[in-house]
């Protein structure tokens, strides 16, 4: 009765370990797949599929719209403009109550251009129609008579002497609207380098609880070897029935630790599942493609380590960033600077009146100055991007040192990861010594049962520390990319081909820079 008891509680939760628990996306995961999921091939997928990089890259479209809307300020423009007046006529020689009553006017067609230096030209033609005086005709005009003799060429514009020269809001705002471009390839970068960092820390993690897994469910097979030879044994009467009780005890500890470690696979695998999609939907990556953790590389030399601080200065999104602000900036102070300026316009073109028109007056130009008492808006505008630049030196000194003790800080990382390795590697090595000379003695009948599953454990737990130290110099090393400004850059396009279309990589949509028509 004892040992049926004993064989059901053995049995019955093998059930809630055989079937691991799987989704609907791991369910649509690659079956038959057999090569390893490697660290290139996460990060490719995250280059050409994942969403949120792809979100990202639509900041390029949003500074195409920037650039658009900038130049509209002098987009050519036809203009069509129809102009009818009634007036009176009156002399010296006729009736004082008698007036002649007239009707003309004309119609205009013209184009009108506009260039960021400040100064608008337009031309086109101008039809008159209409009555006068007895004769039923309108004025006829003498100068750029066009191709009838109540048709003429009409020209004019605008031209900023001062203020508004050559810097201006419209130019100001096309000239920051330039760096929008550069500016949302920096934010692409910078969810990039973000993305690839965390993805291939997930990657290591997923990679950790796999091993782990693996090695809870063997030593939840010795257990159960061993209990079916103290069970063997309790039966001839050599060992006490205590010891089948203290080794059943142990099997069921190994196998809730083995469900928890199988749950723990899967919330990796789901967690890493987010970082490789394959059309539209997340691909949830099998134990089975987790590959071995790869051997320890050089660590960088001095030299190189200042070399990797420059870098990062040039490379790292943050500081990339900070620069685009401060030309963003330096465009600020200009316009300010120039709305010190007097105001001087100088502005020509045909008459706008109708009966100007008719009596002789074709063309009229004038010169417009104005110039603020106090000079507010300008002091203002100037006051406020002085503080900016102020601000962004501080920023940017302050971003400068926090790359370099990144960088430090990554060498430092995998410096101890690197030793640790070493340390549990060695502890691993001493561990399964006396894990096999403590078995050797069970089996001798020189110690106890208790003993052996202590070797047992500690060889589980220095296995466990082993891979968390490989692990975490993985993650080290990918830091120090990270630090320096590598993942900042698109993965390489040899690598990309194997996964899908590089043009649409990072949301590029076949479109590398966002320009102008």
């Amino acid at each position: 009765m004892i040992a049926l008891v004993l064989a059901l509680m053995t049995l019955l939760p093998m059930a809630a370990l055989a079937e691991p628990t799987h989704d609907s996306s791991a369910l649509k995961a690659q079956s038959t797949r057999t090569a390893p999921l490697s660290i290139g091939e996460v990060l490719a997928r995250i280059e050409l599929t994942h969403p949120l990089l792809q979100a990202a890259g639509a900041e390029r479209a949003r500074a195409r719209a920037k650039i658009l809307k900038a130049l509209a300020a002098w987009e050519p423009t036809f203009k069509n403009t129809t102009r009818t007046q009634r007036y009176q006529t009156w002399n010296l020689t006729t009736s004082p109550t008698i007036f002649d009553t007239h009707n003309g006017g004309f119609a205009d067609t013209k184009l009108e251009v506009g260039h960021p230096w400040g100064f608008r030209v337009q031309g086109g033609v101008r039809s008159g129609y209409g009555d006068h005086g007895n004769q039923g005709a309108i004025a006829i005009i003498p100068d750029l008579q066009a191709f009838y003799a109540q048709q003429q060429f009409i020209v004019g514009g605008s031209f900023q002497l001062l203020r508004g020269l050559m810097i201006n809001e419209e130019y100001a705002e096309f000239q920051q609207a330039e760096l929008a471009a550069p500016q949302a390839e920096i934010k692409v970068a910078q969810k990039r380098q973000d993305l690839y960092l965390a993805g291939a820390v997930q990657y290591w993690d997923w990679q950790v609880a796999v091993k782990q897994a693996e090695i809870v469910k063997r030593a939840l097979a010795v257990a159960e070897d061993r209990l079916v030879q103290v069970e063997g044994l309790a039966k001839g009467g050599k060992v006490s029935p205590l010891d089948v009780i203290e080794v059943n005890q142990e099997v069921q500890k190994r196998r809730e630790a083995a469900i928890y470690a199988q749950r723990n696979v899967e919330y990796e695998q789901y967690k890493l599942s987010l970082y490789l999609w394959e059309n539209g939907e997340p691909v949830t990556p099998r134990p089975e493609w987790a590959p071995e953790f790869q051997g320890e590389t050089p660590l960088p030399t001095s030299a190189e380590v200042a070399a990797y601080k420059v870098e990062a200065k040039e490379d790292r999104p943050e500081v990339r960033d900070l620069y685009i602000e401060a030309k963003m900036n330096n465009i600020d102070v200009k316009l300010g600077k120039n709305k010190l300026l007097p105001k001087l316009s100088l502005e020509g073109g045909p008459t706008d009146g109708a009966t100007d028109w008719i009596v002789g007056i074709g063309y009229r130009i004038g010169l417009h100055t104005e110039m603020p008492l106090f000079q507010r808006e300008g002091r203002g505008k100037v006051m406020a991007a002085e503080v900016g630049q102020q601000q962004l030196m501080l920023k940017q000194r302050y971003t400068e040192q926090q790359v370099n003790l990144d960088v430090d800080n990554w060498l430092s990382a995998q410096v101890r990861a690197r030793d640790r390795v070493v340390a549990s590697t060695e502890a691993l090595r001493l561990a399964k010594t006396l894990e096999e000379g403590e078995r050797t003695r069970f089996n001798m009948g020189s110690t106890t049962v208790l003993f052996v599953n202590l070797r047992e454990r500690n060889v589980v737990e220095s296995a466990y520390q082993l891979y968390r130290a490989q692990a975490d110099y993985a993650v080290a090393r990918g830091g120090m990319l990270w630090a320096r400004g590598l993942l900042s850059k698109p993965w390489p396009t040899e690598s990309l081909t194997k996964y899908g279309n590089p043009l649409t990589a990072a949301g590029m949509n076949g479109y590398k820079q966002p320009g102008r028509d």
